[in-house]
This record gives structure tokens, sequence and C-alpha cells, in this order.
């Protein structure tokens, strides 16, 4: 509690209360005014108006015709350059050597391109014989736990058209027949926050999955945990599933995505 209030004491008063109005403004359900800003901030109005005149001058913020406020375009040239400057496998893999291990699984990331999932980086707690991961494999996302737990932050619509003109093949007697079935899953993804395929993609291998956000709440990657079993008991796939959920939560924040409340 000490070394906070010394770090505060640090801070330099105007970007502190400049970066606390973006904040406001960011989350408002109704454009502010200056008079709504001071209330809340408990500010000065003359403080408030010099500030929000200045963030209006940085871009920072825009002035709309009725004295209202809503964040400016320059903050969208620093969110660019923070996901140019974040390495989406460097930070999977300074993730993974934080964690403790997932035994006799593989852990992997992997992006979507187009419909399929492509594995980016992996690490192996046990090697599985079944299921042998390399960097730019491909597997259809249609089957994939990752690519489901993806496509489960999509509108349905989006996934019409994704899979319009060709659904892929089976790769398993297990493998999801066509969109129907599909998005009976990815509602289901969106019930639980993860994902699992059964044998869908590799007979004998169960995959779980959650989706990895990035500072604007997109879906740009997801973590895979793969193990080798069809039969998992119900506990363990609790376990599994809640596993692949923190791990995604956690790189999603190393990406600048805001904490679950």
């Amino acid at each position: 509690m000490v070394e906070d209030e010394s770090l505060r004491q640090k801070l330099v008063p105007a970007v502190e209360r400049a970066s606390i109005i973006l904040d406001m403004v960011a989350v408002s359900k109704r454009y502010p005014t200056v008079s709504d800003l001071a209330r809340e901030t408990a500010l000065p109005k003359s403080t408030v108006h010099g500030l929000c005149t200045t963030l209006v001058q940085l871009g920072l913020l825009i002035r709309r015709p009725d004295q209202t406020f809503v964040l400016g375009p320059h903050l969208l040239k620093w969110s660019n350059a923070f996901e140019r400057q974040t390495d989406i496998a460097a930070e999977f893999a300074a993730l993974w050597d934080q964690s403790e291990e997932i035994a006799d699984s593989v852990v992997s990331l992997c992006i979507l391109d187009e419909t399929d999932v492509v594995f980016i980086a992996s690490r192996q707690a046990n090697a599985l014989e079944r299921f042998t991961v390399r960097p730019g494999m491909r597997l259809p996302a249609a089957f994939c736990a990752a690519g489901k737990a993806i496509m489960a932050r999509w509108p349905e619509h989006e996934i019409h058209r994704v899979f319009k003109t060709r659904f892929p093949e089976a790769l398993t007697e297990r493998s999801v027949g066509g969109v129907p079935e599909l998005l009976e899953e990815i509602r289901q993804i969106r019930a639980d926050g993860s994902a699992v395929d059964v044998g869908q993609c590799q007979r004998g291998v169960t995959n779980f999955s959650a989706a990895v956000v990035n500072s604007l709440n997109r879906p740009v990657a997801a973590v895979l945990i793969s193990v080798d079993s069809e039969e998992l008991p119900e506990e363990a796939s609790e376990a599994l599933s809640a596993n692949v959920h923190a791990l995604a939560s956690r790189l999603s924040l190393r990406l600048g995505a805001e904490a679950a409340g």
C-alpha cells in the first residue's frame, strides 16, 4: 500500500486527469459534456474544459456539434502501434515459461486463416503419439476446437458466409457435418466460454480451446490444449476447460485486453 501511495505521488496531475477523462469517455453509455465530466471527476469545470480542449487539439477527443465528446482518431494510431509491437507467439512462449506444465498434453497457439486453423507455436508437456504439432500445420476450423472458439466471437451470418460455397470434408466420423450442426456447437461454446472437440480432428484426441482477444476485444488467436483420450472423466474435462480459459485470458491481458469483470 505504501508503495502504491509513493507511485501515486510521482504522477503528473495533468496527465493523470487527462487519462481519467479519456477512460470516462471510453466507457460512457452516452456522449458526455464538460459538466458531466466535471461532476464525475469532482474537478472544476474550468479545469475539465481546459483538459478537453487540449485533448481535442491533440486528436485524442472529438468535440461534437452539441458540445459532447467522443474518442479521437489519434488513439487508433496508438492501438495499431501497440499491436504491431506485440508478437503474440513471443507472448505465448513467455506465458508458458511462467506456467505450470499441463501433464500429458500439447498446448498450442493457433490463428485463423480463411477456413483453416494454423498452428504457430506449441509446447508439449509430453509428446502425444497420435497428435504431433508442428508450426504451419493446418486443420479445418469447422472441426478444430480452436477454430470454433474464434468463430464463436463472430456473428452467425459471418459463419454462413464463410462456408457458403464449401464445407470441409470430414476428417473422422465425429467431424461436424455441416453449418447447422456447427452453429449448434458455436451456441454452446458461447454459453460455456470454451470450446471442445472430441475426436473431430484426430481419432483418440480431445481438444480444448478458448479465444485470445486484443485490446479491441477482437479474437486474434486461440489457445488449444490437446490430450490423448476421448473418454475423459467429467472432472478432468472441467479442469482442462478451466485451464485453457485461464491461459487464453492471461494471454489476452498481455495483448492489452481488459480483465473480465
